[in-house]
């Protein structure tokens, strides 16, 4: 049986069917919303009289240029009454996140056990511009209906598809464009200009980074997955691989284009809607509009990106908490500085297994940084066996993510989409096959302060890594935590929304298991629920192995626990009061709902009942 730990590219096990958990509207979270006597507020559903008539949703639809969309879901040809040959077709394709973001009921992630299931809305506009949007935003507050915002799709949390909702699609809305010296609106000669690329909400990273790496030879901060959706990241704070050089995606966001709850169109930047812009940076996607563009800051290419692969196995429990100390002592200090990021993975099974990057360095200094370590381990043969020899490679920055250069250099390691007439630069790497269509059972993550790596601190930290590991693996992120980098791109991640711990922290420690692939969960099949529970429970316990040495640490609100009871102090801390205020200035009514979003507290589980 495979192994069902996971870190966020190692999604992997056993999972539930759709038949077997409850329906949306009942999940056990409402149960545990005290509800109001008398809800003041009810958006419509199909049912009930006030949903729009087929006239109504006519006319929207001529508002959109013919682009609403009566949304099927992502297995419709796998019906009872389908072809058979038409459903085997369909499950093949959606091993291609691109086709699953083609799809109006496409959700990269399938559902989380006991929380959520893809589901697919009653409706769908595929926004082309702006006025779309605006079109749709005020038909849904007009008629009261459960509004929901895509472009990537990759919401753990199930943000991005309700049922009986009016979904507003963004994914054709990804133009990119370049500026070699953009001021944000308003705030001429109070900002000096500085290269920037304007980038359409719809659009994903991996054609983000081909237009202005691969291109422009330039940088912007973005995701690590190559089919992350730009807006929702942006708007949840954002890392990519190398953010201890380059900081937070929201910290590089110079504007945004967003449509309001009252359907307004607003440039939100440090000189206009400034309370807004800050929102936008790191208070999570889909609480505040609609964000239809972004414009990020531009940085310079290093010379060369480069990676570091190993495994190694302990041969005891004692050997294993030896391991993980030399490893923080080695490479500790490491991790607070620029040059490193990915992650490191301690496993239940008393192996470590790393998957780095690096910026900055040629292979000769990378191998002076782990030499160290892989003698020490060299030594002691009775305890340790090297599963995975130490190899380290670099190639130009600019070719990292490269089409063109993956096909003829790098085949193991970039797939391409085979579709008829697909974009060229519609690549993804193949890491993300563990996590394409996964069935969460449970996801925790947590800063880890960097004091944890002083001398008189370590101990604590291999304690606690050592326990959690007894229950489940723990995969560090070095890339998602600020400790080590620049003044500036600390302070410009210090003016965003994100709970600040993330400024402290050395990783994001990420204790997560389901099973990959698992889109045909979505049809009547019987899973093993109890398997589910139990790898929800030990993940649980993991995480809280590690929160006894780091009780403040705080969650990254894109990769966190469905369940967690203190989301506004986990996602935001002391910034949750000034993101209420933003909220209720610009969305005072609550048309934009997600869960666990800024002023989600005040509605049902399912967003469709106001309480209180």
């Amino acid at each position: 049986m495979k192994s069902r730990e996971m870190n966020r590219r190692e999604l992997l096990s056993r999972a539930a069917a759709l038949s077997f958990l409850p329906a949306l509207g009942t999940l056990p979270l409402a149960s545990r919303t005290k509800a109001a006597t008398r809800p003041a507020f009810r958006r419509a559903r199909p049912s009930d009289p006030e949903w729009p008539q087929p006239a109504g949703w006519q006319k929207l639809n001529e508002s959109v240029g013919g682009r609403l969309i009566k949304v099927e879901p992502l297995l419709a040809a796998c019906a009872p009454s389908s072809d058979e040959a038409a459903c085997r077709n369909v499950l093949s394709a959606v091993q291609n996140p691109y086709y699953v973001g083609d799809q109006p009921a496409g959700t990269q992630t399938a559902g989380w056990v006991d929380a959520w299931m893809s589901a697919p809305s009653a409706y769908a506009v595929a926004a082309a511009n702006v006025d779309d949007v605006v079109a749709s935003v005020n038909f849904a507050r007009e008629n009261r209906l459960r509004l929901v915002v895509k472009g990537g799709g990759h919401s753990y949390q199930g943000t991005s598809d309700s049922a009986d909702s009016l979904l507003i699609w963004t994914r054709a809305m990804d133009r990119i464009e370049l500026h070699d010296a953009f001021v944000p609106q308003g705030c001429e000669g109070k900002q000096a200009p500085q290269p920037a690329v304007s980038i359409g909400a719809g659009a994903v990273w991996m054609h983000v980074y081909d237009a202005v790496t691969t291109k422009a030879g330039r940088y912007a901060q973005g995701g690590g997955c190559a089919t992350v959706g730009v807006a929702g990241l942006v708007q949840s704070g954002g890392f990519g691989s190398f953010s201890k050089n380059y900081g937070t995606a929201a910290g590089g966001l110079l504007e945004a284009e967003i449509v309001t709850a009252d359907g307004k169109v607003r440039l939100a930047n440090s000189c206009s809607d400034p309370e807004l812009f800050w929102g936008l940076k790191g208070g999570g996607g889909g609480s505040l509009g609609v964000v239809t563009r972004v414009t990020l800051r531009t940085r310079e290419l290093p010379n060369l990106f480069g990676g570091v692969g190993l495994a190694v196995q302990a041969k005891s429990d004692a050997a294993f908490s030896k391991l993980i100390d030399r490893f923080l002592d080695v490479f500790g200090p490491r991790m607070t500085d620029p040059h490193w990021g990915e992650s490191v993975t301690f496993g239940k099974d008393n192996s470590l297994s790393v998957t780095m990057v690096f910026q900055g360095l040629d292979e000769s200094e990378a191998g002076d940084v782990w030499r160290p370590f892989v003698d020490w381990i060299a030594a002691l043969p009775a305890d340790y066996a090297v599963t995975v020899p130490l190899k380290i490679s670099t190639m130009p920055a600019r070719e990292w993510w490269s089409p063109a250069y993956m096909k003829a250099n790098r085949p193991d390691r970039g797939v391409f989409d085979e579709r008829p007439g697909a974009p060229q630069d519609n690549m993804w790497f193949g890491e993300q096959k563990t996590e394409l269509g996964v069935f969460i059972h449970g996801y925790e993550s947590l800063w880890l302060p960097a004091n944890l790596l002083e001398p008189a601190q370590r101990s604590r930290c291999v304690d606690a890594l050592f326990a959690a590991t007894r229950r489940w693996a723990v995969a560090l992120h070095v890339n998602k935590g600020l400790a080590g980098a620049s003044a500036g791109d600390l302070e410009a991640a210090r003016d965003t929304a994100m709970n600040p711990a993330v400024l402290g922290a050395f990783a994001l420690a990420i204790v997560a298991g389901g099973e990959p692939g698992a889109y045909r969960y979505l049809l009547n099949q019987a899973p093993d629920l109890d398997v589910a529970r139990q790898d929800a429970k030990a993940i649980g316990e993991a995480a809280r192995a590690l929160r006894n040495v780091a009780p403040e640490a705080g969650s990254y609100v894109s990769e966190s626990n469905f369940f967690d009871p203190v989301w506004q102090h986990s996602f935001w801390a002391s910034n949750y009061a000034r993101l209420q205020s933003v909220k209720k200035t610009y969305d005072p009514d609550g048309l934009f709902f997600v869960h666990h979003g800024v002023g989600s507290e005040g509605w049902s589980a399912n967003g469709f009942v106001r309480q209180g």
